[in-house]
């Protein structure tokens, strides 16, 4: 499994999470977005040109998730490690291959996607976060993303329905 590691500084300290976009960018996902200091992806983008309208929003960190493939996505890793001020974030696709417990390794924020289910809760002191599928509506899943608020040893996330 490709891993990289990435420090990043927020000026606002509020990162967007998206995920399962499957080549749908809408223009609400956008909307709710701006103003974010950075965004990440957790998988399932489905073209680059997804990528290349968040990044005109704010920078953007992405994974692979399992329906990605192509030349553009394998530049993109499979998990990535990132820290934010002091709070360690993991992003992998499908919670369930996740390959340890993370606090082993410190972290405080683990963030998934391939569900279409948005959910956020805490277990032992860890975040887990996702944001839902910011694409094409699958089942009666409801459109999402989230928005995440990240300070000195506070994680706070709100998940935010969109009007499709």
């Amino acid at each position: 499994m490709q891993r990289q590691r990435k420090i990043a500084k927020l000026k606002n300290g509020v990162v967007g999470v998206i995920s399962d976009t499957h080549g749908l960018v809408r223009p609400e996902a956008l909307a709710a977005l701006r103003g974010v200091d950075l965004i990440i992806h957790a998988g399932d983008i489905g073209k680059a040109e997804v990528l290349d309208s968040l990044a005109r929003v704010a920078p953007v960190f992405a994974i692979r998730g399992n329906n990605d493939a192509g030349p553009w996505a394998e530049a993109l890793p499979d998990v990535l490690e990132l820290k934010i001020a002091s709070t360690k974030l993991h992003v992998i696709h499908n919670l369930q291959e996740l390959p340890q417990a993370p606090f082993v390794r410190g972290t405080q924020l683990v963030i998934s996607g391939h569900s279409h289910k948005p959910v956020h809760r805490v277990a032992e002191g860890i975040h887990y976060l996702n944001p839902g599928s910011a694409g094409p509506r699958r089942f009666k899943l409801p459109i999402a993303l989230a928005r995440v608020s990240i300070g000195a040893a506070l994680v706070a996330a709100e998940i935010i329905e969109l009007s499709a």
